[in-house]
C-alpha cells in the first residue's frame, strides 16, 4: 500500500494513536481539586468540562422533572454527581484504600 496516495489515512491514524497515548499517559482529571471546583447549580456541561465524560450515567424523566446520576471512576477514585433538571444537586468523592 502506497501511503503517499492516502495522506488522510495517515493523518487519521496518527491522530488516533496520539489520542490513545494521551488517554493512557495523561493525568487523571479525577482529583480532589477538580471535585472541589464543582458546586451546586452547575450544569452537566460545566461538570463534563472539568471531569471529562462520565464512566457511567443513568437518568429518569417524570413529567417536568429529570434526574441523572453520573459516575466517574479511575484508579480507585470515584466521583458521583447527581443532577436535577440538568443542574448539580449533590456530589460525592471517594478513594478506595489499597490493601497490602
Amino acid at each position: 500500500m502506497d501511503l503517499t496516495r492516502c495522506p488522510k489515512l495517515v493523518v487519521l491514524t496518527v491522530i488516533v494513536l496520539f489520542s490513545f497515548y494521551l488517554a493512557a499517559c495523561g493525568s487523571s482529571r479525577l482529583t480532589q481539586e477538580n471535585f472541589d471546583k464543582i458546586h451546586t447549580g452547575m450544569t452537566q456541561a460545566e461538570v463534563t468540562a472539568i471531569l471529562g465524560e462520565p464512566t457511567e450515567s443513568s437518568s429518569v424523566d417524570v413529567a417536568v422533572f429529570s434526574g441523572t446520576a453520573s459516575t466517574w471512576k479511575k484508579d480507585g477514585t470515584i466521583i458521583t454527581i447527581q443532577f436535577a433538571n440538568g443542574k448539580v444537586v449533590a456530589k460525592q468523592f471517594s478513594k478506595e484504600k489499597t490493601v497490602r
